[in-house]
């Protein structure tokens, strides 16, 4: 059941279960996905409301967001490619094709990496980014979602998926998938059961279509580092 719809620009935004919208939506070319890992209860932080953090959201609404990880994760990529961000949380398919976000910084107290399963045909490959593009300051602005990551991760991914013009993403959160598909001209398609993360979504989607750019983004070009 689609609750609600807003379509900007080439991105299509529904709020809704996406196991019963799914069913409802044509194909696409590619799923690229950042679903809840049902790790809620080992947050300890790592955001907050302070005036100092460009985290806004409330870390026990966090914590209650991530408690379950969704068992059908493995039926989202039957039949296309797909990046799944978290996917060694889930019964996937044996993969040596992982991509990595190397986060560039070793005195975090959260994750210093974090992981991709895909179901591509090629090496394991890394990304070498400090998140602090999601400070205020930064260029994606103040982080607004538990797993958010930065718009350049996902162009990232979507370099590696050169012929998919059609892009759904099931857990769209704050729409970050999405932004990085206008950015590259692609079509996407964002489900999020949240209405606040919806509300969200479409706000950070319409601001990047009003943006001056004369030119769509290249995808930042994708690359191995050695990985000791």
């Amino acid at each position: 059941m689609i609750i609600k719809e807003e379509r900007i620009g080439d991105q299509r935004l529904i709020l809704g279960d996406c196991l019963a919208v799914m069913p409802l939506l044509d194909t696409f070319d590619a799923v690229v996905t950042d679903p809840p890992y049902g790790m809620g209860d080992l947050w300890r932080g790592g955001g907050g409301l302070d005036k100092k953090s460009s985290w806004k959201f409330n870390p026990k609404e966090a914590m209650q967001w991530d408690m379950n990880a969704p068992s059908f994760v493995p039926d989202i990529v039957q039949g296309r490619k797909a990046i799944i961000w978290g996917g060694h949380f889930f019964d996937l398919p044996k993969s040596r094709a992982w991509l990595v976000w190397d986060k560039g910084l070793g005195n975090f107290t959260t994750g210093h990496s974090e992981l991709a399963w895909t179901n591509l045909r090629q090496p394991i490959r890394n990304l070498r980014l400090c998140p602090n593009v999601m400070t205020p300051t930064g260029k994606d602005g103040p982080k607004v979602h538990p797993t958010q990551k930065p718009v350049e991760v996902i162009l990232w991914c979507l370099g590696f998926l050169p012929d998919a013009q059609t892009i759904l993403d099931p857990f769209m959160g704050s729409g970050t998938t999405l932004v990085a598909c206008h950015k590259l001209g692609r079509a996407g398609t964002g489900i999020e059961l949240d209405p606040d993360y919806f509300d969200i979504a479409c706000k950070r989607v319409d601001e990047a279509t009003r943006q001056a750019d004369l030119f769509v983004e290249p995808a930042p070009k994708p690359t191995q580092e050695v990985l000791l």
